[in-house]
């Protein structure tokens, strides 16, 4: 449904710990149930539209995820230990230098891309060149300068610290020069034939079923034991759940409500989900652009009325985004380290008779059971969902029926994934529930609830963050400090700003921590990720969804 809704490590430790080996070959035993050793995944997302290329987030290559089955990232990195070093993958040694300014990359020999070529470090660099000089692309917004490769190493130079995009240089994937050189405009070429460094290649896609087969040969470690990987888009979670309940979906990333009754019970032995929790936030946005959530005091007052237990509990099932309810909305216990002595331990308890007052005291007033605002005007608000979205939709019904205790009238309106998708990008909504991304400090979380270098007017699309139109030079500017600071005092410092501003003014208003869940099925495949053996985030449109394809093997 969401993903988004991102240090040198020896090399044979790595891969042994993964069960991987450093060289091409490899054979593959099917299950006896599973003779054609296929597996099966599932989004919720509705038809999708023939693109693969894998800058491209809306591509169905991207959304459905088997854009990391072809193309492969520098390194593996785990988002569920963020603090943990990475697994080389198509970098063997990664080396940061002058406070993360400089970065050189040692690139693996011995790599081939699906058309038989050899990849390099000069295709490395082309990618980097492309992110650098195609805005489109880089959707991350890294600051690449200096570019530049010699021999097997490919050297990065920035003008500022890159502390904070570690994670999202390191996990770059890569394309062949050969082929990206000879396309007109990157950012919008459809890419009807994805070439890659990985095991699989595109075999046919329609706007239900993308199947990715297995190379032949040439891969640069063992072959995984997956021939074949079928993605299904279906209409709604509805159907995604039904699909894994008679087993014709493997493995997927869908909010089931009553889990156990639906879905685990159903085969105790086989059906599986986990759901670890990450450094993001879900939660309420307002445009705050516009009048009367241009406030903070009501969006304050607004903070102190959501339940976030029922959101929880019957929103979220009591498992899939978990409660988060931390002043700063830092989740933790993952984000325990980087909350101010002030904060911590401090949690949001439901107060109505103190959002009244925070309220009256602004000059809002109340008319029987209605409120006001300064100018006499009703306070009203539209929350937007997507129609498929169930868990979402229940958030908002609870929020609904909280906003109501202080006399906010709010409604809930479904509507279509793409235009709902337009509506976040444009700025053309009130409010709504969305998420932020994540990384290896609340950093990111932070970055894109409040930062003013992310800022488009309402009506502006190519938004990647600040969602809500929230402008904060302090907020800007903490930022800036956090991600350029020369030693961890002034990060420190920084990062207690922008808690403090996240207090004082709410930009928006988290009520769940993120995770990096999926559910799956033992009875064809086992070897996945578990509390037992983290050993990555169980979403199958993540980076990470390739390492465990090469764990996977047919169950016995």
């Amino acid at each position: 449904m969401r993903v988004k809704r991102a240090v040198v490590a020896a090399l044979v430790a790595a891969m042994a710990a993964g069960g991987l080996a450093a060289c091409g070959g490899g054979s593959s035993t099917a299950a006896q149930g599973n003779p054609d050793a296929v597996l099966t995944v599932g989004k919720p997302d509705g038809p999708q539209a023939e693109n693969n290329n894998p800058f491209l987030e809306t591509s169905a290559l991207s959304n459905m995820g088997y854009r990391w089955m072809i193309y492969e990232p520098l390194v593996m990195l785990n988002r569920v230990k963020p603090q943990e070093p990475g697994k080389p993958w198509l970098a063997t040694k990664w080396d940061w230098t002058d406070n993360y300014r400089k970065l050189v990359l040692t690139i693996r020999d011995g790599v081939k891309f699906s058309d038989g070529q050899p990849m390099t470090a000069e295709d490395v660099a082309y990618t980097f060149q492309l992110l650098r000089d195609n805005k489109a692309l880089n959707v991350d917004a890294v600051p690449y300068k200096d570019i530049s490769a010699a021999g097997n190493q490919v050297t990065l130079g920035f003008a500022n610290s890159q502390f904070v995009n570690q994670v999202k240089i390191l996990q770059t994937l890569v394309v062949p020069k050969h082929v990206w050189q000879g396309i007109k405009d990157p950012a919008l070429d459809l890419v009807k034939n994805p070439i890659g460094t990985g095991p699989y290649t595109l075999k046919s896609a329609t706007p239900q079923t993308m199947i990715v087969t297995r190379r032949d040969s040439g891969y640069w470690q063992e072959a995984p034991k997956v021939k074949e990987i079928r993605y299904t888009s279906y209409t709604d979670n509805n159907a995604q759940v039904n699909a894994l309940v008679s087993g014709a979906s493997e493995w997927s990333f869908v909010f089931i409500p009553n889990y156990k009754a639906v879905y685990t019970n159903k085969d105790p032995q086989h059906y599986k989900l986990w759901f670890p929790a990450q450094l993001a936030v879900h939660g309420l946005w307002f445009n705050t652009e516009k009048a009367p959530w241009n406030d903070p005091k009501l969006r304050q007052a607004v903070n102190k009325v959501i339940n976030r237990d029922d959101i929880f509990n019957q929103g979220e099932a009591g498992y899939f985004y978990p409660k988060n309810d931390q002043v700063t909305g830092i989740p933790t216990p993952a984000g325990d380290p980087f909350i101010a002595p002030e904060y911590k331990g401090k949690t949001v308890q439901v107060d109505v008779p103190g959002a009244k007052a925070l309220l009256t005291g602004a000059g809002y007033k109340f008319t029987g059971d209605k409120l006001a605002d300064p100018s006499g005007k009703p306070v009203t608000i539209k929350l937007t969902v997507p129609s498929g979205w169930s868990d979402y939709i229940t958030d908002l019904e609870i929020i609904k029926d909280n906003l109501a205790q202080i006399g906010i009238t709010a409604t809930v309106e479904k509507m279509n994934q793409d235009a709902w998708m337009k509506s976040v990008d444009t700025g053309d909504f009130e409010g709504l529930m969305h998420w932020t991304n994540d990384g290896q400090t609340p950093y990111d979380l932070y970055r894109d609830v409040m930062d003013g270098n992310r800022y488009k007017p309402t009506g502006q699309g190519g938004i990647n963050g600040n969602y809500g139109r929230y402008k904060n030079d302090e907020a800007t500017k903490a930022l800036e400090t956090y991600a350029n600071a020369e030693d961890d005092a002034a990060r420190t410092a920084a990062m207690a700003t922008l808690q403090r501003i996240m207090i004082e003014q709410q930009p928006m208003i988290p009520t769940s921590a993120a995770n990096s869940g999926g559910e799956y099925s033992t009875k064809n495949w086992t070897g996945w990720p578990d509390d037992a053996n983290p050993y990555a985030p169980a979403q199958p449109t993540l980076r990470n969804a390739l390492d465990i394809v090469m764990h996977l093997k047919p169950a016995a």
